[in-house]
């Protein structure tokens, strides 16, 4: 058989129809979920967030996070009396392992929030807090 331009032309154009057809069923399967259901309100709503991180910044000690054996604990300043809120674990590849725990600090302003039944790899620890009448916010990577 022989291969002149014309054959060649239409092999090409097979190909290339086959490869986009590829690519539409393979973008099919992914799953497209919105990190946050009301993101858009979320974005609007950022001026109290960076309200929140100014207070954080304004701190004489920061809020530590970190992982400790088998749990990531948390060390909130000295002199802040009982702080309220909360503290969610965020899973940026999979909004289904998400989930948030109420915060419940001791008489020294620990807490420690056990980890041994959460998937391995990168977590964001995002704590918001408020105590003394004003609003805090920070947040870290762990990687567990």
């Amino acid at each position: 058989m022989k291969l002149n331009w014309g054959k060649s032309i239409a092999i090409f154009y097979i190909a290339f129809a086959a490869t986009m057809v590829g690519f539409v069923v393979k973008s099919k399967s992914f799953d497209h979920d919105l990190v946050v259901e009301d993101y858009y309100a979320k974005d609007l709503a950022y001026q109290k967030q960076y309200e929140k991180l100014e207070n954080s910044k304004s701190l004489s000690t920061d809020l530590t996070i970190g992982k400790v054996g088998e749990g990531v604990q948390l060390v909130f300043p000295k002199g802040i009396q009982q702080p309220s809120g909360d503290i969610l674990f965020y899973r940026a590849d999979d909004k289904g392992k998400d989930f948030s725990v109420k915060i419940a600090a001791d008489a020294n302003g620990n807490q420690l929030v056990p980890t041994t039944q959460l998937t391995p790899g990168r977590w964001t620890v995002k704590v918001d807090w408020q105590a003394g009448g004003k609003e805090f916010y920070k947040e870290q990577v762990v990687i567990l």
